[in-house]
């Protein structure tokens, strides 16, 4: 029998080698299915949806989950929040690929004691969530389980979906929304020490947050997925996706499925900056550029696409080119690569 010291010792599977490894057996077997039924699918695993033509249409369909002690603590979040929280999460795939929402269903785990007024709480927080992007509940399942969890089926339609494998040598990288807000929220909350959330009431108003503060703990609590934006960017851009486990990984998604190199500016990042984001990231000794790279739960939209197509509503941070991965660009230094950071299910401290 090996003892302990004689177990070889094994890397950790990261989330998206767990993709990619699930992702390659999947494509083996959609190769051994009917021509009837493996011609609908049009894209499998590896971007935010996959995608199925049929007949004229395009359906997309994407499934994400919100699990208790792994995306949420119950001391930070209240749970018509947290329904909420978890639609937006989803719906904001479909936003990552310019996609119009059709229809949701979602998957409920109570632990044991979860009330009925606790119920209510979560599906009202739901319900304004789909209702907010005209998107209704068409249906779910309900378990028990030792940890409360939503997971959230979404059903699209575009008549032009955008990649992330898009991206050509030459586009401009565009931002759609702040980013840094969310994980600040967060750090804020943390920062706190939190009594367990009464029903009704309003924390961060008891805790005593300024209005920025406030505006960052909502940005985590009730993220907005930017369906309209990213359906009129359906016409413009050559990839797109969201950001939701960090700007530098998300930027990484897309340079690895399009095999380009990406350039991300430092000062055009900091353009964005609120005026008393700097001041408050200083405050909690984090690093506000790390925290923009990094911090993810944005649900901000990155897309690239030519300088003569931007929308309005964007503004470029960077650069396409020849090569690969993604690098950041500071004043007077030479690009250096970035780590890809951000959030991992499979690597978690």
């Amino acid at each position: 029998m090996l003892g302990r010291a004689s177990v070889p010792w094994v890397k950790p599977l990261s989330e998206f080698e767990a993709i990619g490894l699930i992702g390659r057996l999947a494509l083996r077997t959609h190769q051994t299915l009917s021509g009837r039924t493996s011609s609908h699918v049009e894209l499998g695993i590896g971007d935010d949806a996959a995608l199925l033509r049929i007949g004229k249409e395009r359906l997309l369909v994407s499934v994400d989950a919100c699990v208790e002690g792994v995306h949420f603590e119950r001391e930070l979040i209240g749970f018509s929040d947290l329904g909420f929280k978890a639609t937006q999460a989803a719906l904001s795939d479909l936003a990552s690929m310019g996609a119009s929402p059709l229809g949701l269903t979602s998957a409920l785990t109570l632990p044991a004691g979860f009330s009925r007024t606790e119920l209510l709480q979560l599906t009202r927080g739901q319900l304004a969530a789909v209702k907010l992007a005209k998107c209704p509940m068409i249906g779910g399942n309900i378990a028990r389980s030792p940890q409360l969890s939503l997971t959230t089926t979404v059903l699209g339609r575009a008549e032009n979906p955008v990649l992330r494998s898009g991206a050509h040598p030459g586009d401009e990288v565009w931002l759609i929304g702040p980013v840094g807000l969310a994980a600040l929220g967060l750090a804020l909350l943390r920062s706190r020490e939190q009594p367990r959330l009464a029903r009704g009431s309003t924390p961060h108003q008891r805790l005593g947050f300024s209005a920025f503060e406030r505006t960052c703990v909502q940005s985590w609590r009730r993220p907005i997925a930017r369906l309209s934006e990213g359906y009129k960017l359906a016409a413009r851009a050559h990839s797109l996706i969201d950001v939701s486990d960090g700007l530098a990984q998300d930027l990484g998604h897309i340079a690895q499925a399009s095999q380009v190199k990406i350039i991300v500016d430092a000062a055009q990042i900091k353009l964005g900056w609120p005026p008393a984001f700097a001041r408050t990231c200083e405050k909690l000794s984090l690093a506000p550029l790390e925290l923009c790279l990094t911090g993810g739960e944005d649900y901000a939209l990155i897309a690239t696409g030519s300088r003569s197509k931007r929308p309005t509503f964007a503004r470029s941070i960077g650069v396409v080119e020849r090569g690969k991965g993604t690098w950041l660009q500071t004043e007077g230094k030479k690009p250096r690569r970035l780590s890809q950071g951000g959030f991992d299910h499979l690597r978690m401290s």
